[in-house]
């Protein structure tokens, strides 16, 4: 075998693990939180991004898979940004054979004039965009709505809301809108946004940018993406040990009243379920152990 060959069939091998390990992921979503069932039509949300390709592409497999029958229609919402490339989508879903529908609206222009010059337009842009998917789901009698966030989105969102919004809130993997009328999925929750990157480069996804707000470097949730990466290279499973945590949470040991009845809260004769040992000293891994210098103790004294 020359070298050429052997490359491209390391490629290959490499491609399909990746390939089985996302599949992995998002069956496994879909049946821990029963995304989709038998007859459902899902409205696959279409952004021309990386993880919304990846999503249609997961669950076009599940389609074929999948022990249960549903439809798939894909939806892009043309926003009317100026250059904006109105021919890729529609080719790439004929292509594939895909069910799809483009929904124009001038979001665009109404974000530029609401948003003062410098200010960031994605919260104003997002809310536009979800009340059009909300009613196009409805138009189009769709039973669900797939968007594409993944594992890492959903972190950020977590320390966002800590950081900015003072709630320990993230994004769930399925949620029901406030009019209680459409149920949103995220088939991706378990998906590691690397794992995607890689995927779409492989499988050369035509990507389309966002202009309007991709050029927004000052983002918060930029920084939040940096401060996450740059936690993955010093700490690795770290963020894996962080995905964990949005499924096992303790509501006895955080401070929400509404959550957790502390007013009542009394002393018993039979052991407490999550009652405090050792004064909850933090259970850290072996390679965060490893991280943390050892140090002499420090003797404050004059008190």
């Amino acid at each position: 075998m020359n070298q050429l060959a052997s490359i491209k069939q390391k490629n290959t091998r490499s491609l399909d693990k990746l390939q089985k390990r996302l599949r992995h992921h998002t069956g496994k979503a879909i049946a821990d939180f029963n995304m989709i069932e038998d007859g459902d039509k899902v409205m696959v949300c279409l952004s021309g991004g990386k993880d919304s390709y990846t999503m249609l592409d997961m669950l076009l497999h599940m389609q074929k898979v999948a022990p249960i029958s549903f439809s798939i229609i894909a939806v892009n919402l043309d926003q009317k940004q100026p250059g904006f490339p109105e021919h890729v989508l529609p080719e790439y879903l004929t292509q594939l054979g895909v069910d799809f529908e483009v929904v124009e609206e001038d979001t665009y222009s109404i974000v530029i004039d609401k948003v003062p010059e410098g200010k960031t337009t994605c919260a104003l842009c997002s809310r536009l965009r979800r009340g059009i998917l909300y009613n196009t789901a409805t138009r189009l009698k769709a039973t669900k709505i797939a968007l594409g966030h993944h594992r890492d989105d959903m972190l950020e969102t977590l320390f966002l809301n800590m950081f900015n919004g003072g709630q320990l809130k993230s994004m769930p993997p399925k949620l029901v809108s406030d009019d209680g009328k459409q149920m949103v999925i995220r088939p991706l929750a378990y998906c590691a946004e690397q794992d995607i990157a890689v995927y779409s480069q492989h499988l050369k996804f035509p990507i389309i940018p966002c202009n309007l707000c991709g050029s927004q470097e000052n983002l918060q949730r930029k920084v939040i993406k940096s401060m996450l990466q740059n936690w993955h290279q010093h700490f690795p499973g770290r963020i894996e040990s962080m995905s964990k945590a949005l499924q096992n949470v303790v509501p006895s040991h955080l401070a929400d009243n509404a959550q957790f009845n502390f007013v009542d809260l009394k002393t018993q004769t039979i052991p407490f379920e999550n009652g405090d040992i050792g004064f909850d000293p933090p259970e850290l891994s072996s390679s965060d152990m490893n991280k943390f210098e050892i140090v002499a103790p420090i003797v404050i004294t004059n008190i």
